[in-house]
């Protein structure tokens, strides 16, 4: 147990609030920091970022979602005497050329890595829980995922073991200094035969279909993002098709000890819990 307190940022985030929930379990003093948490939090406004800091000695971060404002934020973070970051950023943040996804989170590494501050990178690959918390889940319970991505498979990452991970780092002092991991789950699958492991598991008649990168982005459109935002969703599936990020790492293993999760365990998990629906349509 430790008296330091340990900053969280995106603290109701799906990362976050477990990292949370975890750095309390261990007895590590936690402030939480969000645009709804008491201690607020906002990359857009940098009134906020010092009364955050004040008084904190580990922070764990979340890549920003434009380029530059962790530069600013590392430099308070020195000042205010923080000694340990860890950032969230995402699996192959040198791979993805010049599009935004890859912008945000080089910006964001280059301002961790350039301090003079105990750093660690945590690379994970798509979120297991992409598919029952966030973007995958409305069209799966309308009944059918569809996505510009063909046969390339993904190495899914359970964000418990993200977040096992990030509470483990942040506990650790020293042992991972320098770091970059790239965190993934231990075997890669095609969105197609993620989608049929859900149906069986939830007992629905759940469908995969693959569209063109155009289309994909349009029906973002028609669900209300701005055509910037979709045109940037998009072409991460494009650069994902690539294959580039299709392989399995042992990072995780490294961190913890242990092997990642499975997908099957996951979907075992989200699907008992009604995630997706019940075969009666309840």
């Amino acid at each position: 147990m430790s008296n330091d307190t340990t900053l969280v940022l995106g603290a109701t985030g799906k990362t976050g609030r477990r990292v949370v929930a975890r750095l309390r379990l261990l007895g590590t003093p936690v402030r939480t920091a969000s645009r709804s948490s008491r201690t607020r939090f906002d990359w857009s406004d940098p009134g906020g970022w010092d009364a955050a800091l004040r008084g904190v000695t580990a922070a764990y971060v979340v890549a920003p979602p434009v380029p530059g404002p962790a530069h600013e934020f590392v430099a308070r973070a020195e000042a205010a005497g923080v000694r340990r970051l860890v950032l969230l950023s995402g699996r192959g943040a040198d791979t993805w050329g010049d599009s935004t996804f890859g912008l945000d989170m080089r910006s964001a590494e280059d301002a961790v890595r350039g301090s003079a501050l105990e750093w660690t990178v945590l690379r994970p690959s798509n979120f297991a829980q992409n598919f029952d918390e966030d973007v995958f889940h409305a069209p799966l319970v309308a009944g059918e995922l569809a996505l510009p991505a063909d046969a390339v498979p993904e190495p899914f990452i359970d964000v418990e073991d993200v977040a096992d991970a990030a509470a483990a780092v942040l506990t650790e002092p020293g042992r991972h200094a320098g770091r970059v991991y790239e965190l993934t789950g231990p075997r890669a699958l095609t969105f197609g035969a993620a989608v049929e492991l859900i149906s069986r598991a939830s007992g629905r008649p759940l469908t995969y279909r693959r569209v063109s990168p155009a289309e994909y982005a349009a029906s973002l459109v028609e669900e209300g993002l701005s055509e910037d935002d979709a045109q940037h969703v998009a072409e991460m599936f494009v650069l994902m098709e690539r294959g580039l990020l299709a392989g399995t790492t042992d990072d995780l293993a490294t961190v913890l000890g242990r092997a990642p999760r499975t997908f099957e365990d996951y979907v075992v998990r989200a699907a008992a819990a009604g995630a997706w629906g019940r075969p009666d349509g309840g």
